[in-house]
């Protein structure tokens, strides 16, 4: 049986780690070799590491720094950025990453889905969508490229293809709570689990452990991920990396 997951999503850019504000405001916030060494003591669910800066400035994942960051740890890492072809997952996951996640080139060309599934396996396969919320009374849009481009599909249309070209795991990211630290959108993440049966990971507004539970309350077992929960502490943002698990026993079987 599944289990819900609680997991430290890092934003990278040139190298280094930074956290965003709804996709802006970006600060640097460390080195990621370093963040694996720490998270790596605190026996992390799974760690996943995203380039933001791949996709909009159109260069290829850098394999020589994944595979430092793979040799470095010892829990389920996850990777997203330039990826754009099935050859390229299967570097990464011949490096050691479980998990190759594909956002703007599966938006585009969604056979890509199919086409990395067949090649690494479908439980390797992560469909990440970056949704933003349109006006008070407005449905949700997907967009790519950090929030720059927008997609005209409906998102529960968008995952339900997702899911049956091969994806072994969907990634909601709401653009609107990313690095707010107020809590998910629980709307979103009822809406999305009852579009598709996929395993679902939700990002996006979590500043405690117990908005990781009510997360997990409102939609059942799902991955419960977060980045400035983990990096920052205090009202002034300290860079601290950090991990706790929230109040309910999220290791227990669904």
């Amino acid at each position: 049986m599944l289990r819900a997951r609680i997991i430290p999503m890092l934003l990278m850019r040139d190298k280094g780690l930074v956290k965003t504000r709804q996709f802006k405001d970006d600060k640097y916030v460390g080195d990621p070799i370093n963040a694996v060494k720490i998270f790596n003591e605190k026996e992390v669910d799974e760690l996943t590491l995203l380039d933001i800066g791949a996709t909009v400035k159109g260069y290829a994942p850098d394999y020589e720094q994944l595979r430092k960051i793979a040799v470095e740890s010892r829990m389920p890492l996850c990777y997203g950025g330039g990826i754009t072809d099935a050859g390229q997952a299967a570097e990464i996951t011949a490096l050691g990453f479980e998990k190759v996640s594909v956002s703007a080139a599966a938006l585009a060309r969604p056979e890509l889905i199919r086409q990395m599934a067949n090649r690494v396996g479908r439980q390797s396969v992560v469909v990440t969508l970056d949704v933003r919320k349109e006006g008070l009374l407005g449905g949700y849009n997907v967009y790519s490229h950090n929030g720059s481009r927008k997609w005209s599909v409906k998102l529960t249309e968008l995952v339900a293809e997702a899911e049956r070209l091969g994806a072994g795991e969907i990634v909601i990211n709401s653009i609107d709570r990313d690095g707010m630290m107020q809590g998910y959108d629980l709307k979103l993440a009822k809406l999305v689990r009852a579009a598709v049966t996929t395993p679902l990971s939700f990002v996006g507004g979590a500043g405690s452990t117990k908005d990781m539970a009510d997360l997990i309350g409102a939609v059942g077992t799902v991955g419960a991920a977060a980045g400035s929960m983990f990096v920052f502490k205090g009202t002034y943002r300290a860079v601290l990396i950090s991990y706790a698990r929230p109040p309910t026993d999220t290791r227990g079987e669904a």
